[in-house]
């Protein structure tokens, strides 16, 4: 159980926390577009940040952010080191902010292998994720740049290679 009274990201290392970033939705405007993305920060110890951030030509705006514990006012600067990097990557770093449209298209940054071990891969960050308490699902999105349903579709053909357990028992 956490019992500091603030997060104090600063005093974290990037290796403790894993963060996901998936998208919420988009609104195009005539040439212009703005996503908004749902990004989470979790750490082993139960601790986790979980924020809404919008990306248009504007920049990177966070509209909600939800910590617990609580995160401290000098680590939002901090949390934005953490972030830049994933929400650059599930926006197709350096392509513009409008890159990967749409909310099943690949997420830029990851390059997944294909076939047996693809399957394996994504076996394996299931599993791991699932050890540490964490999401799976966001993990296997993470390792593979996949969306939500690209995830869960790579996640039941590792299950059909019977690499991971049967979702449910059979009756």
């Amino acid at each position: 159980m956490l019992e500091e009274s603030f997060l104090q990201l600063s005093d974290r290392s990037p290796a403790e926390g894993a963060v996901s970033v998936w998208p919420a939705w988009e609104v195009r405007e005539g040439e212009r577009a703005t996503r908004w993305l749902h990004v989470r920060l979790a750490f082993g110890d139960g601790a986790r940040v979980d924020a809404l951030a919008t990306v248009s030509e504007g920049g990177v705006c966070v509209e909600d952010l939800r910590a617990r514990p609580a995160l401290a006012l000098e680590d939002l600067a901090v949390l934005a080191d953490w972030i830049e990097g994933p929400l650059a990557r599930a926006c197709g770093a350096g392509a513009g902010p409008a890159a990967g449209d749409g909310a099943g298209a690949h997420r830029g940054g990851a390059a997944r292998p294909r076939g047996p071990e693809g399957r394996r891969l994504v076996a394996r960050e299931y599993r791991a994720a699932q050890e540490r308490g964490a999401d799976p699902v966001l993990a296997v999105m993470d390792a593979t740049g996949q969306s939500r349903r690209g995830a869960l579709r790579l996640i039941g053909r590792a299950r059909d290679a019977g690499l991971l357990s049967p979702r449910h028992a059979r009756r």
